[in-house]
Parts: C-alpha cells; sequence; structure tokens
C-alpha cells in the first residue's frame, strides 16, 4: 500500500480552494473535501476538483440511522470520490449499512474508513463530556475492530494510535491520520500530534495536512516537504 499526504482543503468558497489549487502546476495532490467546503459549494465543488485529476477524501463524518447513511452513502458513491467516512460511534450496523449504499451496481466503491475520536478530543473531554470513562486507547482499539469486523477498510486515527490499530485489524487497515504538524509549526487546536517523519515511522498510510500547507507563505513547497518527509 502506498503511503500518501492529503491536504485539507478547508475553505469556504471554491474561488478560495481553486485560487489555492492553481499553485500546484506539477503533482496533483491528493486532497480533502471537509464539511466547510462541501456546504458552501455542494457537489459541483467535488466534481470539479476531480475534473482536474485530483485523488478527493469527502470527509462528511456521516452519522444517522443505518437506513439514513445507506441512502446517503448510494449518492455519494455517483460523485466518484476515492475515500469517505462516517462515525465508528454510529455502530456496527450503521457501517455496515453504510459499505451497502457506497457500493456501485459494478461492485466498485470509494474506500470506507471509520472516525474514532476526533483529534481534539482528549481524555479528560471524553469522560467528562461523553461520560466514557474507558482509557482512550482502549475506545479507539474497540471502535477500529468495530469498523473492521463491519468490512470498512481503515479508521482516521490521531498519529499516536497508528501502530496500535495495525497490531490489533492488521497491517492492511488502512490508517488515516489527521493532527500532523512540522516540528517547528503552530499545533493550533489539535491536542494529539507528531511530525509527517514521526507519523510514517509509527505506520500511519495517510497523514492528513491542512495549515502547515495551505497557510504556508508557500504551500506548495510545504506539500513538497511533507511528501519528503512522509512518503519518500
Amino acid at each position: 500500500m502506498g503511503k500518501d499526504v492529503i491536504i485539507a482543503c478547508d475553505f469556504d468558497s471554491a474561488e478560495k480552494t481553486f485560487a489555492f489549487l492553481d499553485k500546484f502546476t506539477g503533482r496533483k495532490p491528493f486532497v480533502k473535501i471537509g464539511m466547510e467546503l462541501y456546504y458552501a459549494e455542494g457537489p459541483s465543488i467535488v466534481k470539479e476538483i476531480k475534473k482536474r485529476g485530483h485523488k478527493i477524501f469527502l470527509d462528511l463524518k456521516l452519522h444517522d440511522i443505518p437506513n439514513t447513511v445507506k441512502k446517503s452513502m448510494a449518492v455519494l458513491s455517483r460523485l466518484d470520490v476515492d475515500m469517505t467516512n462516517l462515525h465508528a460511534a454510529g455502530t456496527k450496523r450503521m457501517m455496515e449499512a453504510a459499505i451497502e449504499g457506497l457500493t456501485r451496481p459494478d461492485g466498485t466503491r470509494p474506500m470506507l474508513i471509520a472516525v474514532t475520536q476526533l483529534t481534539s478530543t482528549d481524555q479528560e473531554a471524553m469522560e467528562n463530556d461523553l461520560l466514557i470513562k474507558e482509557p482512550i486507547d482502549k475506545v479507539v482499539m474497540h471502535y477500529a475492530h468495530n469498523a473492521m469486523e463491519a468490512g470498512l477498510d481503515g479508521v482516521v486515527c490521531s498519529p499516536l494510535e497508528a501502530g496500535k490499530v495495525h497490531d490489533r485489524c492488521g497491517k492492511n487497515f488502512v490508517t488515516v491520520t489527521p493532527g500532523v504538524r512540522f516540528a517547528d509549526g503552530d499545533i493550533g487546536d489539535q491536542k494529539r500530534v507528531m511530525t509527517p517523519a514521526e507519523a510514517k515511522k509509527i505506520g500511519s498510510d495517510y497523514i492528513v495536512v491542512g495549515r502547515p500547507i495551505t497557510a504556508a507563505e508557500d504551500p506548495v513547497a510545504a506539500y513538497e516537504r511533507c511528501v519528503a518527509e512522509f512518503v519518500d
């Protein structure tokens, strides 16, 4: 399995997104379209970015009753994205329904991954806000195992947990890890972070990088630095 750097295009308009992507005249990066951009521009932004030659991770984190998620995933499967996701907290039944909906008539489907715990969530928040008293590592591993049993391809997890996820679920179970920052950068509001080189060493398959690239003086150079540290 090849490793890759995914750029989080957390913009609020197509104009800002394309102004950013126009800088990449060489290698076309894998991009993440999240709620902000998708809600601002709708499916058309996905189709246009795909037309430009980018792989797309559509990051909408579905979490609802199984039938609603199944129908929603059927709609998303028509957008020809490469990866999409949901919340593992929605239960195994919901995840199984999601795969049913996402699978096209010809049997193909985008990669489907589950969010275990958000990188902004720490033990204190989990216990006080979610009333989950188990250690966060145990919760993440349990959710990852549920996702694997439901037939998903992998999970979104902190880079601190990627190696443990592979130990529990196998090396082919994909780990997609946000919360990655350069050693000399600002960690922002992420509480569980790691550098690209550290994420590579610990076994992450994909890293999602936002502000260290999108807010950089030279985004292309920042992206190439990430690729050099994580992939090459």
